[in-house]
């Protein structure tokens, strides 16, 4: 029986000692001690030791017991320490070494446009108001100076959600809100989401824009022509000027395109400008004095104009970009080369 428990201890101890991991070690715990293991067999069959010799075989037991459970705990501990140095060494910063880049976000195109917008015309006394993406056929329509048989109405530029109600196809709607509500003087922008039924290149069936009016006594083309004369030099630069010319809107009288110079090649004439030296940005014009009677104000004492800015072509001319849907699908390639 010595030989035996001699031999079963050995064993273990050469199993514990090529054990290369803690998984491992179980194992051999399990294989000797456990219920099933080979020592705990040997004590099972202690019934067959004659009963004078069972203390001394008992003893014999415990003492590999114990050389084998010693060997086990000191296998286990060193296992750990490498297991833990190993993590250690798995983790370790080298101070020294370059941080790693991360890339950094920046406002997208339309974003940066709108807030220089916003800025630029609230240094020049603009109060901004947000308006309401879905407007009543009056506020879109008919207090604009729209007649009922105007293109604007029908259904193919329009977005109707029933007979009265629609998404508003311009952000001038704003203006009659604002009227009808504060008396003159009046000094707004209303830049908002606005729908039409239109999609190529350089239209899109949403798209915002910025509505500028202005409502006071004595204002003329003059004081419109001033405050965008302000604007393009602060977007485009200063050497960008402007000119007039006559168009027609229902809510404008007179109406007028407003061009500026080509900011790219002088006004010299090149593939931005189609060799013309000028760019159209806007359309603008002296508020119809049947929109401002419409919202109770006497025209014998006061005067407005108003302008309506695409901020979409705004930022397409800016930042040199010559399809409209590349603004509205998030390509990084596009977004990241534009940083204000």
């Amino acid at each position: 029986m010595k030989e035996k428990l001699q031999k079963i201890r050995e064993n273990a101890i050469a199993q514990i000692e090529s054990s290369d991991g803690l998984a491992k070690l179980n194992e051999v715990r399990t294989t000797i001690l456990g219920k099933k293991g080979e020592l705990t067999a040997v004590l099972k069959g202690m019934k067959e030791v004659a009963p004078e010799d069972r203390p001394k075989v008992g003893q014999w037991v415990n003492e590999t017991r114990e050389a084998i459970e010693n060997c086990l705990e000191e296998k286990k501990t060193k296992l750990e320490a490498e297991a833990l140095r190993l993590k250690y060494e798995s983790e370790k910063i080298d101070v020294t070494m370059p941080a790693e880049k991360h890339l950094t976000g920046n406002l997208h195109p339309m974003t940066q446009v709108k807030n220089q917008l916003v800025d630029i015309f609230g240094s020049m006394g603009f109060e901004v108001y947000e308006g309401t993406e879905i407007e009543t056929d009056h506020y879109n329509f008919t207090a604009l100076n729209t007649p009922q048989d105007h293109p604007a109405r029908d259904m193919q530029d329009t977005f109707y959600l029933s007979p009265e109600y629609l998404l508003r196809t311009q952000t001038s709607a704003g203006q009659i809100h604002v009227m009808e509500n504060k008396k003159p003087p009046i000094k707004i922008i209303s830049p908002g989401k606005v729908f039409r039924s239109d999609d190529d290149a350089t239209h899109s069936p949403m798209f915002s824009q910025m509505e500028g009016l202005v409502v006071d006594k004595g204002i003329n083309l003059c004081d419109l022509k001033g405050i965008l004369d302000v604007f393009v030099k602060k977007i485009f630069g200063e050497n960008t000027v402007t000119r007039l010319r006559p168009s027609y809107f229902p809510f404008t009288e007179p109406s007028v395109e407003v061009d500026v110079s080509c900011f790219q090649c002088g006004g010299k004439g090149c593939k931005l400008c189609k060799g013309t030296g000028w760019i159209e940005v806007l359309g603008a014009g002296i508020v119809n004095t049947k929109v401002l009677e419409g919202c109770g104000i006497d025209t014998n004492e006061y005067s407005g104009f108003a302008f309506g800015i695409g901020i979409e072509r705004i930022a397409m001319l800016k930042y040199g970009i010559n399809n409209i849907k590349l603004l509205f699908e998030s390509d990084l390639r596009v977004l990241e080369q534009i940083d204000d």
